[in-house]
């Protein structure tokens, strides 16, 4: 399918389950990104998991983020029970307007219904010269360390640093070992996944994808990951004012939905810190990534970059049995 393509599947299956125009384009267009850049757990399959919330009723359609600023450099966004995309949208001209004047601003984004990658968000800060800080809690899927019981979400972590040449250095992870789309789609195909993904119901360690999701998955590095997931619970749970993970897995009811809750966005001017001398000192970190480069390793983000030029120029292949799954939402 071409990108083009892609595009229009996606806004027709969410203009049929009754979301406003203006939330279909910006969620589309995060679904779009996704699957451009082979982010396939991200991509169109979360069309399934979209029509899936509209029609449970556990997204308001046709929100109205609302924006203020609760102090000079913090701005927060009352998504409403929206999506996450157009509250974005939103506070992104405030965050960054404070950040280039006061060096460093947050964005608090509550009460937003989040299903997608956080990249897309540093990303865009990234490509406006400002280095960002991304997290999100979601639903209690994944075990702590020597635990058996989920307690945390996925709770990924996205960072974003503008590059001069070039587009910029990004990262975004799940802190637990995979993200759970990842799961679901070894479930779609009978395909098991790895020991150390998740536990069944027992607790055992597990190679059955729907037992992995019917029980817990597990924190990626052991304690490590776990702890980094408490931090994303505390900063975009109580420090926002907006539920832990455990608490958006009571709200969704059983309906299997996705996540409710907040994200939280810091952005970094780095002129704020270093004047004039800024552009010297941004080029001083390309040693740092051509340290990485030149010894054959990968950065984060390059094979997103590498997969975007491919889809540009010849689409993405959607496998047949998930298009026929689509096409059946219409």
């Amino acid at each position: 399918m071409s990108l083009d393509q892609v595009r229009d599947l996606a806004r027709r299956i969410l203009s049929h389950y009754g979301l406003a125009p203006d939330h279909v384009a910006a969620v589309a267009e995060t679904i779009v990104a996704s699957e451009r850049d082979g982010c396939t757990s991200h991509g169109v399959y979360r069309l399934i998991v979209c029509a899936r919330t509209l029609a449970s009723g556990n997204v308001v359609r046709d929100a109205v983020p609302e924006v203020s600023n609760t102090a000079r450099s913090m701005t927060r966004v009352d998504a409403k029970g929206g999506y996450a995309q157009l509250a974005f949208e939103m506070g992104l001209p405030t965050l960054v307007e404070n950040a280039k004047q006061t060096g460093i601003a947050a964005l608090a984004i509550n009460n937003c219904v989040h299903f997608a990658a956080l990249w897309p968000e540093v990303e865009r800060l990234a490509n406006l010269g400002l280095a960002a800080l991304a997290c999100t809690p979601s639903h209690a899927w994944v075990a702590p360390a020597g635990g058996t019981k989920p307690v945390f979400g996925t709770n990924p972590i996205a960072f974003g640093w503008p590059r001069l040449d070039g587009p910029p250095f990004v990262f975004d992870f799940a802190t637990s070992a995979v993200a759970r789309g990842e799961i679901e789609l070894h479930h779609r195909v009978g395909k098991p996944i790895p020991i150390g993904w998740g536990l069944d119901t027992d607790g055992r360690p597990t190679t059955s994808a729907g037992d992995a999701l019917a029980g817990a998955m597990l924190a990626f590095g052991g304690h490590k990951g776990s702890a980094l997931a408490v931090m994303v619970e505390l900063l975009a749970g109580p420090l926002i004012g907006d539920m832990t993970s455990a608490e958006s897995l009571a709200a969704d009811a059983g309906r299997k939905s996705s996540p409710l809750g907040g994200e939280l966005i810091v952005a970094i001017d780095p002129v704020g810190f270093l004047g004039v001398s800024t552009n010297h000192h941004i080029r001083r970190a390309e040693a740092l990534f051509e340290a990485i480069t030149t010894q054959g390793a990968r950065l984060p983000s390059q094979r997103r970059y590498e997969s975007r030029k491919r889809s540009v120029a010849d689409g993405v292949l959607i496998p047949r049995s998930l298009h026929q799954d689509l096409v059946a939402l219409l």
